[in-house]
């Protein structure tokens, strides 16, 4: 505890710093990198959505002694030769399983292939079916929902910093949290479900949130560079960072920790599928933030402000009060 209280007043003071402003080129290459992986993971491992996006029918068989995964698959196959079908277990004794659209006889005659297959009344075999209509329209719903937490954002952060580059910034990094954060879930294979999507925006919240803190401490910083003329602008953006970087780390820990139980209670024991993609989603995305908000949005925002008139002036008066009392000394 003692070493990380030194640490945490270290980086405080500027005793100790890391290069997150000095080194943005570098940081930038890698979030590029990042982004562009991605993207590109649909092209290695397409993107799987759930039935409520895609649309189809679903079975659920509880009270199942054995839940045989290729059982369930042979039984509807029986039913429906050339039907699709996906199917995972759900607890110990649970199979759930989703097909293309059905009409209503081939749901009943799925229902009791089920049920003779594991053995079980058919009352244990439920079945839903979900259109494409409906799909379609959570689908559309998700992206306005989306699209209107980013622009509420730009406005909000545009009038509590009285800048649009702190929203700009603010922005391009939630847009890096998602996009990376998704590229992640689908590359684990997962279904992009309305958990997720869930997921997703409560994740962007939690940026918005650790971004906000470390630029309020930017502004704090950097609206004192004109009583304080030892620093330029970059560098003050820097100490921001820094001071806030043990509490990032300790907010984004303790929020992982709790996340972390449910997405291991969901997957691996419990066997629910809400659960897994809700938890794992938001656990991507926290790390995914954190990461952002100190080597994406911090140094991107110094970026814009650093060709301002008025900043490039005091950096530039900072510049010769450092060379005078070079030569002095």
């Amino acid at each position: 505890m003692g070493v990380m209280n030194r640490f945490g007043n270290d980086l405080y003071s500027g005793k100790r710093s890391f290069p997150f402003v000095g080194k943005r080129r570098l940081w930038f290459i890698i979030a590029a990198a990042l982004v562009l992986g991605s993207v590109l993971v649909p092209f290695i491992r397409p993107i799987q959505f759930s039935i409520e996006f895609t649309g189809g029918s679903q079975f659920t068989v509880s009270g199942v002694a054995n839940p045989d995964q290729t059982k369930a698959t042979d039984a509807v196959l029986s039913v429906v030769p050339n039907a699709t079908t996906k199917v995972t277990t759900v607890g110990s004794d649970g199979v759930r399983v989703q097909t293309n659209q059905m009409t209503p006889s081939q749901t009943e005659q799925v229902r009791q292939a089920l049920a003779k297959t594991f053995d079980v009344e058919l009352k244990e075999v439920t079945a839903s079916f979900i259109g494409p209509s409906w799909g379609a329209d959570v689908t559309r719903q998700s992206l306005w929902g989306l699209a209107i937490f980013l622009a509420l954002t730009f406005l909000i952060l545009a009038l509590y910093f009285r800048t649009w580059k702190m929203s700009a910034a603010a922005i391009i990094g939630l847009v890096d949290v998602l996009v990376i954060t998704v590229g992640i879930y689908a590359l684990a294979g997962f279904e992009i479900s309305p958990a997720a999507v869930i997921g997703f925006l409560t994740i962007l919240a939690y940026s918005l949130y650790d971004t906000t803190v470390v630029f309020d401490k930017i502004r704090e910083n950097t609206q004192a560079d004109g009583e304080h003329m030892d620093r330029i602008y970059g560098e003050s953006v820097n100490l921001a960072v820094n001071q806030t970087l043990v509490r990032s780390i300790n907010t984004t820990v303790v929020a992982i920790l709790p996340v972390g139980a449910i997405l291991f209670i969901g997957a691996f024991w419990l066997g629910a599928q809400t659960l897994s993609d809700i938890s794992l989603s938001i656990f991507v995305g926290i790390i995914v933030a954190a990461y952002s908000t100190v080597f994406v949005a911090a140094p991107l925002y110094s970026l814009f402000r650093e060709n301002e008139a008025g900043v490039q002036a005091h950096d530039a008066k900072v510049r010769k009060a450092r060379e005078r009392a070079a030569v002095t000394a």
